[in-house]
């Protein structure tokens, strides 16, 4: 296998290629396409250049693997192609993904992370053979059924359900900070996800309040290969909570990926966070998997 520079551009076909890899070999190895940009553009936010955090592999087949390191200051994924996976390749680019993470990490911090989905049994076999342990359980993996019925969204008097808009990167930003102790600028999040390749403020569905801030945020990603939406991120600025804004933008996206087509939807959420549980299962989602979280020390 030979190591490639990620480029931006490049973005779109790694999509359409892990769509292609979920449809032969289902999601337990992957997940959402929609997943790549977001953790790409939204979690690294340019802090370094992607062709550092980003590496891709490939050999005589194609694209080989994929692998975004540094999330989080200490965490790394990688996606194989599901004709390495459980093999002797997977595990190269596990090991290769783990050592330039903890390379790169802040002194201090013990351990290099990753997950896994509680149905990979190949994958944990192999952090297993390369000294990961597990330690918690991760995230909650939710699934909509959009067959069936979709309420309207509804929202307070002067609220407006929208889709977002370039001129909409300064209160994304503030609504982002506000939600998650993010430190986004206007510029900055215009620059570093907005303009990237791969995303379209009209899939970002946003709940405007009266007085012109955005109080609430939903981003609605669509594979259409295998007719599967999912969302990443879902937030509402504290100061607008409460109020069912959330739940209305996530309506109005699932109204439009089901008028797209779009089957079933996806959304994960930190085991811990009882909110957000509490708001997806109000929606209908069910708990499909779960992710665990496998670490291993630095050095």
């Amino acid at each position: 296998m030979r190591v490639r520079v990620f480029r931006h551009e490049d973005l779109p076909s790694l999509r359409s290629v892990m769509a292609g890899w979920i449809g032969e070999a289902g999601r337990c190895g992957y997940d959402h396409v929609g997943e790549l940009p977001h953790r790409v553009y939204d979690n690294l936010r340019d802090r370094r250049p992607a062709a550092e955090l980003v590496r891709l592999w490939e050999d005589g087949d194609g694209l080989a693997g994929i692998a975004i390191l540094l999330r989080f200051g200490c965490a790394f994924d990688v996606f194989a192609a599901p004709r390495l996976r459980g093999g002797p390749r997977e595990l190269d680019m596990l090991e290769e993904a783990a050592g330039a993470t903890a390379r790169m990490m802040d002194p201090g911090e013990p351990y290099v992370l990753t997950d896994v989905f509680d149905c990979d049994t190949a994958r944990i076999g192999l952090l297993g053979r390369a000294g990961f342990e597990r330690f918690r359980v991760w995230d909650h993996v939710n699934e909509r059924d959009l067959r069936d019925p979709v309420p309207e969204p509804g929202v307070p008097a002067g609220f407006v359900v929208r889709h977002a808009v370039a001129e909409d990167a300064h209160g994304l930003a503030e609504a982002r900070n506000a939600a998650f102790g993010d430190d986004w600028t206007g510029p900055l999040y215009r620059a570093a996800v907005m303009e990237r390749p791969g995303y379209d403020p009209a899939d970002e569905i946003v709940v405007q309040a009266p007085d012109g801030r955005i109080a609430a945020f939903a981003v609605g990603w669509i594979d259409e290969r295998n007719a599967i939406g999912h969302f990443e991120p879902v937030g509402t600025h504290p100061a607008f909570r409460r109020r069912g804004l959330a739940r209305a933008a996530m309506l109005h996206a699932m109204r439009c990926m089901r008028a797209l087509g779009v089957g079933v939807v996806t959304v994960n959420h930190d085991a811990t966070n009882v909110a957000a549980r509490e708001l997806y299962c109000s929606l209908g989602f069910v708990r499909r998997h779960e992710t665990f979280g496998f670490r291993r020390p630095v050095g």
